[in-house]
């Protein structure tokens, strides 16, 4: 029983899911809530250039500027939906806007003839990133989504093998349909983790689609697989053997291989396309991809940003990372000789070439020399660095193309013939330096001379003077933001102060303060074994090491969202408060989440290449900014939070059944949506942890992890028999994958299915008579199915909206009603926003009527302010926003105390 119950808790532990269930008693919830998404196309020019637009992220709005040869005139601004992230203009009257967190899309009139604002809502599927125009006179729209979420109306296929996982929607803008959230002419489906970037040929023929998490064949192998056969070394400096690692392997073309070139084939039951750039034909009758191997693009990069289309040739320039994860250890490489300590990714520019179907990937940096002594900050090398490149724009003739660097803060110029022949060396006179910091996006407007850019650290655009480079204008949008994380935001992205070589920075692996979704093997061979401080969730009495080795093996890169109230850091908690002091919740010893991530410090010289820790300072900023990061509503859950009676019946097995030895899943998984909501905490609730630890007698001490992000997850499917699964279960070969990275804290685990498979979850007559069932799937099946539809910190409900207009009213009726209920439940704050008597107002629901935006007018019942949209071009937008900051997106902007409607 001994070794199955440790067997047992070192897969529970690194399960590594996410779960939560909101309606916890909570503090007073803030005014804004950091999502931190990641722009992809957050300016447009409209045809004529004469109007910029630039979508402000933070304050859910789109800003429209008019474009004058003295610069920018703010014109207005136009409340969308929440954390917009792209436009793109169809006319120079008619914009549409991507809303990452809302999954919908505004069109949004901003001609002279009418009040500018929304006059549709198009709902979609999960977090959608890009769009863009093409097809027959570009009145095709094309969008790129998750293959999930609660308004795709067709069934995802969660649990099935060999589904892509990336989709992009195509809307015919000349007549959207009557539906609910309008009609897609249709929604193509690509082979490919979560979609990102679009493009178009100069024709608008084609469209481009970039997977943005592409992967570079890189899996793990369970360490009862590996069984000790790692290459050496397999001990620290001081002789203290390495615990039982899992192992990296990656594909070279032909098998699977290690670092020492040793085959794994036989471990491995599924295969990696890796494919990366999707042709997609914009001009057919039902848009389609393109058939066999026209229609995709392998070895572009492991994440992908931003595509631009040469306007002569054709050739499509991909702006990506890769990364090395193949390559184990950190730390100062004196013991052991592999490190990537400075070099753990590559920042780059891919060329795909239509005509001769071949990719080539150009590194940006090859000024450095990675075998070169880190020098102190600042150095030559990182000041000439480029890093996390994004955005770019291209001149017409095709000569120069621009590359907003995130983690640089400045532009890089490139001629394209030397950049394609790698002919190119970095130089200062041709990096145009960006005030505001975090470029994320570039325009060109070349009559003018200019460049347009976006700068996401201080949430502002800025002009440039291709001539000289000067910086011509910057202006600041409005930003609802709190000072703690403006000021921290910079921590996460800029290589230029973070990494030795200015090459890399902590959103390189965390992208956007999220996951690469990629395993490393950062152990530190030069590091010391430390003590684990508990405290343990364990019955057995076993002889079980509660310690830390350095050399910790593969573990899957996790999310800097939702750390709040969760208590210590990394997978095995090592990241905790040092000296040991007592632990008690809310936050002393473990709990302490504040010490815990300062203690990343580290990272800065062992990974990245520092010859220091940043500032005590600075880390304290970076520490405020990072535990405000929040994961986005569940994708899965009902709109109405409720569970299906499949994904109900799971979770009564997961808050009762006694599955293993005894324990029920929520024995160590716990999920309490008022966690520590008795101390009074910023965000309450444990949603699949509440921070402590278990450990083993075979492999490492964990701590408990949370379980929110399972849905994220899926796409690897294949499963080899080894000595902890249930000899019952299939591990037959099961073909092309999107991912090579799962479940548990290194990935090993196929699915949520698979991790309930184990011997000591399924049932026993001897050993676990208690567990799931082991001769039929069901219980193992609806266990999953809800842990797939757990909720996040954030209900299913918050970010969705839809536009009422005079000929929709029967149509969205429910959907109104829907946001109203989940409102007054108090899973979201209600806003509106619409054109009435000339001007754009805004509405918030108090659970009984709505206010109005002026302090002397009346509130409004549902059925009035419903009513206000039956006239024509008083369309009313509504939208279900986080709880707290409905006062200040609807009503009170700048949260003055005077309202919007009275600072007229």
């Amino acid at each position: 029983m001994l070794s199955i119950g440790a067997r047992v808790f070192s897969w529970s532990v690194g399960l590594g899911l996410a779960m939560g269930a909101v309606g916890a008693a909570k503090a007073t919830p803030p005014s804004y809530t950091l999502f931190e998404s990641g722009q992809v196309r957050p300016l447009a020019l409209s045809p004529d250039k004469k109007t910029l637009f630039a979508v402000n992220t933070p304050d859910g709005r789109l800003e429209v500027y008019d474009v004058t040869w003295w610069g920018l005139t703010h014109r207005t601004s136009i409340p969308v939906g929440v954390e917009p992230v792209a436009v793109a203009a169809r006319s120079n009257t008619e914009v549409w806007v991507v809303n990452h967190v809302s999954d919908s899309v505004s069109v949004v009139y901003v001609g002279t003839a009418a009040p500018n604002r929304v006059t549709r809502t198009l709902l979609v599927g999960d977090e959608p990133r890009d769009i863009v125009f093409a097809g027959p006179g570009k009145n095709r729209a094309f969008i790129t989504t998750a293959h999930r979420g609660q308004n795709i109306g067709f069934d995802p296929q969660l649990t099935t093998p060999s589904v892509g996982r990336a989709d992009v929607w195509v809307f015919d803008a000349t007549n959207l349909g009557a539906t609910l959230g309008g009609t897609p002419k249709t929604v193509i489906t690509l082979f490919a983790d979560t979609p990102r970037a679009l493009a178009t040929s100069p024709d608008g023929s084609k469209v481009y689609a970039a997977a943005h998490f592409s992967g570079n064949r890189t899996t793990t192998i369970d360490s009862v697989l590996v069984a000790g056969d790692t290459p050496a070394p397999n001990e620290n400096y001081d002789g203290v053997p390495a615990p039982n690692n899992p192992l990296i392997v990656k594909y070279d073309g032909q098998h699977w291989v290690d670092e020492r070139g040793v085959q794994w084939d036989s471990n491995v039951k599924f295969s990696l396309p890796d494919k990366d750039l999707f042709v997609i034909d914009a001009n057919a009758a039902t848009p389609v991809q393109l058939a066999g191997s026209a229609g995709f693009y392998t070895g572009v990069g492991a994440i992908l940003y931003n595509m631009i289309v040469h306007p002569v040739n054709g050739k499509i320039y991909v702006a990506n990372t890769s990364a090395r994860n193949e390559v184990r250890f950190s730390g100062p490489g004196v013991f052991a000789e592999s490190n990537v300590n400075g070099h753990f990714a590559e920042n780059n520019i891919s060329i795909v070439n239509p005509q001769s179907h071949t990719v080539t990937t150009h590194h940006l940096n090859p000024h450095l020399d990675f075998d070169a002594p880190f020098q102190p900050l600042p150095n030559e090398d990182a000041e000439l660095s480029l890093a996390l490149p994004q955005g770019m724009a291209i001149s017409a003739d095709g000569n120069t193309l621009y590359v907003a660097a995130l983690g640089s803060d400045k532009i890089g110029m490139y001629d394209t013939a030397a950049l394609e022949n790698n002919a190119f060396w970095p130089d200062p006179a041709e990096q145009l330096q960006v005030s505001g910091g975090g470029p994320t996006a570039v325009l060109l407007d070349e009559s003018r001379s200019r460049l347009y850019v976006m700068t996401r650290f201080d949430n502002a655009v800025s002009i440039l003077d291709t001539c000289d480079g000067d910086e011509i204008q910057h202006l600041a949008m409005h930003n609802p933001e709190p000072a703690s994380v403006t000021e921290g935001r910079r921590f996460l992205y800029d290589a230029t102060y973070t990494s030795g070589r200015g090459d890399s920075a902590c959103a390189t692996c965390h992208v956007y303060g999220d996951v690469d979704h990629l395993a490393w093997d950062l152990g530190n061979p030069d590091g010391d074994v430390t003590i684990a401080p508990g405290p343990f969730k364990t019955i057995f009495l076993p002889d079980f090491p509660i310690d830390f080795h350095p050399m910790k093996g593969p573990m899957t890169t996790q999310s800097l969202r939702g750390m709040a109230n969760h208590g210590a850091m990394h997978w095995r908690g090592d990241k905790t408060s040092p000296n040991f002091p007592p632990n008690a919740q809310p936050n002393q010893g473990s709990f302490d989440e504040v010490m815990a991530f300062k203690q990343f410090n580290k990272t800065f010289v062992e990974v990245m290449g520092r010859t220091q820790e940043i500032p005590a300072a600075d880390m304290q900023k970076f520490t405020d900014f990072a535990l405000q990061l929040t994961y986005p509503p569940n994708p899965v859950r009902n709109l109405d939070n409720s569970l299906t009676a499949f994904q109900a019946a799971g979770r009564d097995l997961y808050m009762n059944k006694p599955a293993t030895l005894g324990m029920t899943c929520n024995f160590c998984h716990v999920l309490d949506t008022t966690g520590n909501a008795q101390y009074g905490v910023d965000r309450p609730g444990f949603f699949g942890s509440d921070g402590s630890y278990v450990g083993t007698e075979f492999v490492q001490t964990m701590k408990v992890p949370h379980l929110r992000n399972a849905y994220t997850k899926i796409g690897k499917f294949g499963l080899p028999r080894n000595s902890s699964i249930n000899p019952q279960e299939d591990d037959s070969f099961l073909g092309d994958q999107i991912r090579g990275f799962g479940y548990t804290h290194e990935g090993s685990m196929d699915s949520v299915f698979g991790f309930l498979s184990q011997i000591g979850f399924v049932e026993d007559p001897i050993f676990n008579p208690g567990g799931l069932e082991s001769d039929t799937p069901t219980e193992r099946r609806q266990v999953e199915a809800f842990v797939l539809a757990f909720d996040s910190n954030m209900a299913p409900i918050v970010g969705q909206q839809i536009t009422l207009t005079s000929s929709n009213a029967t149509t969205v009726s429910s959907r109104l009603t829907l946001m109203r209920t989940r409102a007054s439940a108090g899973e979201c704050d209600l806003v509106v926003h619409g054109a009435y008597g000339g001007r754009m107002r805004g509405y918030l629901w108090n659970g009984t009527a709505f206010l109005q935006d002026e302090q002397a007018k009346p509130t409004l019942t549902d059925s009035q302010l419903r009513a206000r949209a039956a006239l024509l071009l008083q369309e009313l937008t509504y939208t279900c926003v986080p709880p707290g900051s409905g006062r200040r997106v609807a009503i009170d902007r700048d949260l003055d105390g005077t309202l919007n409607g009275d600072e007229c």
